[in-house]
């Protein structure tokens, strides 16, 4: 492989038409010019210049090595520039992860802000669960992510911080014909019987069984669910009951009637997560914005 220091000598002797020129601009000397360059037509198997009386000139192997050598120092300056760019907080791209319910409304309004005052940097939004974009934080993946303690508390991740955005209150969801619908508040208590919908995930302690044990009771009836469209549709036909934040109300179907919890409501705690050294500015200017977009009165 083409040393990069080897490839710039090439262009700058082609540009001057000297080793004696190309040594002066590049503070070598002569000598020195001249190894670099037998040694770089010794790697590409033969001479790239014509020897002159006064001078030298590429020859057809030397033209096509030319043309390839521009490319990659063009493409190495721009990337140089970038780097520089991005470390400054000019340009770049910024790769953000948010969970479901953070993408309904908190995401999107820091979002909303940040590509408003700052178009010159892309932004690539994914969505996924906490502990993957812990995870990919933590690889280098991504560069912010909204992540949560629910439904089954916070992960921790090698070379990632998280600080608290939110503290979330988790309410109920029924549909429009169920006996409590229209009480506005539910005693927990009254829904022991009720068959709950649920993540799939069961790995780990959920805050459903937490909640329902704080009231007293065990839930009877369990169906895992993954997506929040999905959970919805099952309460609407009246298959269940499924806690829900409140970021996550205002997308809830008219079918379903959303009722408080009252002194026995959950809540979950939402975070901002970066990575522990050296975060992007851009990404420590999103991590204010949602600071700014999360609703008033919440912790953090």
């Amino acid at each position: 492989m083409f040393e990069i220091d080897a490839l710039r000598l090439l262009v700058t002797v082609a540009e001057t038409g000297s080793f004696t020129k190309a040594a002066v601009r590049l503070d070598y000397t002569q000598s020195a010019v001249s190894r670099r360059i037998a040694s770089l037509e010794k790697e590409s198997g033969g001479p790239l210049f014509e020897r002159l009386a006064r001078g030298v000139r590429l020859n057809p192997a030397g033209h096509a090595l030319h043309r390839h050598a521009v490319e990659v120092l063009a493409q190495l300056a721009g990337a140089e520039h970038e780097m520089a760019s991005i470390r400054a907080g000019r340009g770049g791209r910024l790769r953000v992860g948010a969970f479901a319910t953070a993408n309904i409304s908190l995401m999107p309004a820091a979002l909303r802000a940040f590509v408003g005052s700052r178009p010159d940097v892309e932004v690539v939004a994914v969505e996924g669960r906490t502990g993957e974009s812990m995870r990919r934080l933590a690889d280098g993946a991504l560069d912010l992510a909204v992540v949560s303690d629910y439904p089954s508390g916070l992960p921790s991740a090698d070379g990632v911080t998280t600080e608290v955005l939110l503290e979330d209150e988790l309410f109920v969801v029924l549909p429009r014909d169920h006996r409590l619908a229209g009480t506005g508040m539910v005693d927990l208590r009254e829904l022991r019987d009720e068959t709950w919908l649920q993540d799939v995930s069961a790995d780990r302690p959920m805050m459903l069984a937490e909640v329902c044990g704080r009231a007293g009771f065990r839930p009877k009836r369990i169906i895992r669910i993954a997506e929040w469209t999905g959970k919805f549709g099952y309460a609407a036909a009246g298959l269940g009951a499924a806690l829900v934040p409140s970021l996550a109300v205002w997308a809830v179907p008219a079918e379903l009637a959303v009722c408080r919890l009252g002194d026995l409501a959950p809540r979950r705690t939402v975070h901002v997560a970066l990575p522990a050294t050296a975060p992007l500015p851009a990404a420590l200017e999103l991590r204010d914005l949602l600071r700014d977009a999360a609703p008033r009165g919440a912790a953090g």
